[in-house]
């Protein structure tokens, strides 16, 4: 006797597996720490010009988003979301926006803005030389 599978089978087998490849993709490694990024000390990441007062710029290559909360001061933090390891995704209102599950972070100092993410994103050390903002 050969063991057809219903359709109903079918249909459950296919969610669980893309439910696991979206979990797996966006997954929390528990560890609250930072990936890898590219970017090395003393690179530059972005010029002051690019980073709006009250807002900032996302840089995905390097996972660092650089923020200036008030004209002349420039903070960077990762840019990778605390909540389940999402990139963020924009910087507006104030707050760096990760859109997966809707976490935003306060654009001074990384802490949580909204949940779910519970932990602030982790800060980066940046020098500003002239126009140049670099990793320390």
């Amino acid at each position: 006797m050969t063991y057809r599978p219903t359709r109903r089978t079918l249909l459950i087998a296919t969610g669980a597996t893309g439910a696991a490849a979206l979990l797996a993709g966006c997954g929390d490694s528990g560890d609250g720490g930072d990936t890898a990024s590219s970017a090395s000390p003393g690179q530059e990441l972005t010029t002051t010009a690019d980073v709006p007062v009250g807002g900032g710029t996302i840089l995905k290559a390097e996972q660092v988003v650089v923020t200036q909360p008030e004209s002349g001061e420039f903070k960077a933090f990762s840019a990778i979301c605390t909540h389940q390891r999402c990139m963020v995704a924009t910087v507006a209102g104030g707050t760096i926006n990760c859109t997966c599950h809707g976490s935003k972070f306060n654009i001074t100092d990384g802490s949580v803005a909204s949940p779910p993410a519970t932990r602030p994103l982790p800060e980066k050390k940046i020098t500003v030389d002239g126009n140049s903002i670099r990793l320390a």
